[in-house]
């Protein structure tokens, strides 16, 4: 990198602070200061040079709970207020929340002065479907952090001198929020917090008084809009990003974050069934890491990762044709960052259980802005565009403890391996039977006597399909269970990631499917969803390439039991049921639905393995070997 321009990364705040400054925008905070007084007071500095925040007394910070941070009403305030200010800053500069961004995809613009590898200049530099994956996203995630906390800093300083003490205090400590995604949400909410979709508008305490400002969780403005960006349509019309767009198809639509949110309640019990299923079953980085299929013969038992979980995140949190659902042009989206570190979130609690197994090498499967299909990927693989010098990049090494970047998370931090399975146990339980036995006060010894029902911890608001929500029945233990084990139903899936030319989803259903795809999401008798997260127009990549996941039955099956519609989770009971009542639907990313036998390798097998319920709540499930039943579709 030039002198020249390690001079414009340094100095591009004071820059850009002089765009914020002299006029103040529709939706932005008034801070009530010119560009003459910004520029006498102390301005904050960035750096390519990616370090994260610094430890306080020497003690690395939790990142919160979006919940939990909303409840520090000061570091509530800095935090929206930075995000606005990232956002309303010039789309020229390097750290503006723009071009932060679309490092992950569209534009595919080169930062940092990290240029594109010859024939992959329309990529962006994530790494999907790659054995890279939960590495690449850290530091990435840590740039993100670390210009955010920057900024935090900045506007703590400019607060009146009776309050700059509070506000620098809070600042210090500040870290970005998670999103948990697969816990029962507190009592009355959804799983997508309020504050990100629920107005468009926030009042702000700033330094220059309570203001109402755009709401930086709700979306993202482009200022200014370039249609070229978005070469397809309707996204090169739309100068916001949305969630759920209605209408479908419209240069005037306008998000539907009730749907989304209704969505994700109803995807509940699946997402949390495959996130317990990852942390108990899954102890090779290899096939936690990336939704690569990587056929073995008959043996390839492992179908899911994180990242193919992460994808139904992406496609059901962006709803129809939002942005978030299309791989170039998530990060816009304010929800990609909540969502991604809890990812990496997760990614840290798993890595607490099986620390003996890392980034092995793999072949690229799909290009990014400096890879190519083909080039092996490794540990020392750079994960470019992210510096940890002036000269080099942070490597999967180098990120392997997360801590290097000055965070950490409240379920790992000083915890023992039976700790975090307890913490795991207790938020990710919940649809499992396993819930059964883990509540407090309760043992194996409970089921000698085979009691007929138990009194359930965890019960939950989930509208899906859900055996162990608060206005569900609940199964007899005996159908359950036969001593300490039970039967985990789950199908497993692998289709061509490219099949249809963008992203798609992959629905299952008990009984008969509503008429309308687009309501396919908040289906009550919807078991799960596979998204299938893929780039779109200029920004798409062409392959052949198989990807894996998996939908979980057995908590819709535990309903199923509880309602007297099947005698038990035996499989001489399970499999005719679901040869007679599990139904498959798929619908492009535009909600319109699609024949199955138009999407290119789709091949979904139901399995099941007898597992055994842990002893107590620091141990994890044990499952047995993969029993294949009947292919569903192939």
């Amino acid at each position: 990198m030039s002198f020249v321009h390690r001079v414009y990364f340094i100095c591009f705040f004071i820059l850009s602070s002089m765009v914020i400054a002299d006029s103040v925008q529709s939706g932005q905070y008034d801070y009530g200061f010119n560009v003459d007084l910004r520029l006498r007071k102390r301005e904050p500095t960035q750096s390519h040079i990616v370090t994260g925040p610094p430890r306080v007394d020497g003690k690395t910070q939790l990142r919160p709970d979006i919940r939990d941070l909303q409840k520090d009403e000061d570091k509530w305030n800095l935090y929206l207020l930075a995000l606005s200010w990232m956002q309303f800053t010039d789309q020229e500069s390097p750290y503006s929340w723009y071009q932060i961004t679309g490092i992950h995809g569209a534009p595919a613009l080169t930062w940092g002065d990290v240029d594109p590898t010859p024939g992959n200049e329309h990529s962006g530099y994530c790494t999907h479907v790659s054995i890279l994956f939960p590495t690449w996203h850290r530091p990435y995630l840590a740039l993100y952090e670390q210009v955010l906390y920057n900024v935090v800093q900045f506007i703590a300083s400019l607060y009146p001198p009776n309050l700059q003490d509070r506000f620098q205090k809070a600042a210090a400590t500040f870290r970005i929020p998670y999103w948990d995604w697969a816990a029962v949400p507190p009592d009355g909410a959804s799983v997508l917090p309020l504050i990100v979709g629920g107005s468009s508008t926030v009042n702000v305490s700033g330094p220059n008084g309570i203001q109402s400002i755009s709401n930086p969780l709700f979306s993202y403005v482009f200022r200014p809009f370039n249609a070229s960006t978005f070469p397809d349509f309707p996204y090169n019309t739309w100068q916001e990003t949305k969630r759920a767009p209605r209408p479908v198809n419209s240069p005037n639509a306008t998000s539907n974050n009730s749907f989304v949110a209704h969505a994700l309640d109803v995807h509940l019990p699946s997402f949390q069934q495959r996130l317990y299923n990852l942390f108990s079953n899954y102890p090779n980085y290899t096939t936690f890491s990336n939704e690569a299929w990587i056929p073995t013969g008959n043996t390839n038992e492992s179908y899911d990762s994180i990242e193919s979980l992460h994808d139904v995140i992406h496609t059901v949190g962006g709803g129809v044709y939002g942005h978030l659902a299309i791989i170039a042009y998530s990060g816009f989206d304010p929800l990609f960052w909540l969502h991604h570190t809890n990812v990496d979130r997760i990614f840290a609690m798993w890595q607490a259980l099986y620390n003996d197994t890392y980034v092995v090498p793999q072949a690229a499967v799909y290009s990014s802005h400096t890879t190519s299909p083909g080039e092996s990927e490794d540990s020392q693989t750079a994960l470019t565009p992210f510096f940890s010098n002036e000269t080099h990049f942070w490597t999967s090494d180098m990120v392997r403890d997360h801590e290097v970047f000055g965070y950490t998370y409240a379920e790992v931090a000083n915890k023992t391996r039976e700790e975090v399975v307890a913490s795991i146990n207790r938020l990710y339980g919940n649809f499992s039977p396993i819930s059964m036995l883990t509540r407090p006060g309760r043992s194996h010894q409970h089921l000698k006597g085979h009691e007929s029902h138990l009194v359930l911890r965890g019960a939950s608001r989930a509208s899906g399909l859900s055996w162990n929500s608060k206005t569900s029945a609940h199964p007899p233990v005996d159908a359950v269970f036969s001593d300490d084990k039970y039967r985990e139903w789950i199908a497993n899936i692998r289709v061509s990631k490219h099949a249809m030319g963008g992203s798609f989803s992959i629905h299952l259903f008990l009984g008969e499917v509503p008429y309308d795809p687009l309501s396919w999401p908040v289906a009550s008798n919807l078991v799960g969803t596979l998204g299938i997260f893929a780039h779109r127009g200029v920004h798409g990549w062409k392959s052949d390439r198989k990807v894996a996941g998996t939908i979980p039955i057995t908590s819709a099956l535990m309903q199923m039991v509880a309602l007297g519609k099947v005698p038990s989770l035996h499989a001489e009971d399970v499999e005719p049921y679901l040869k007679s009542n599990l139904e498959l639907r798929v619908s492009l990313v535009n909600g319109t639905a699609v024949n199955a036998y138009e999407v290119d390798g789709l091949h979904i097998e139901i399995t099941s393995s007898m597992v055994r319920a842990p002893e107590s709540e620091n141990m994890l499930s044990e499952w047995g070997k993969v029993e294949r039943h009947f292919d569903l579709f192939a």
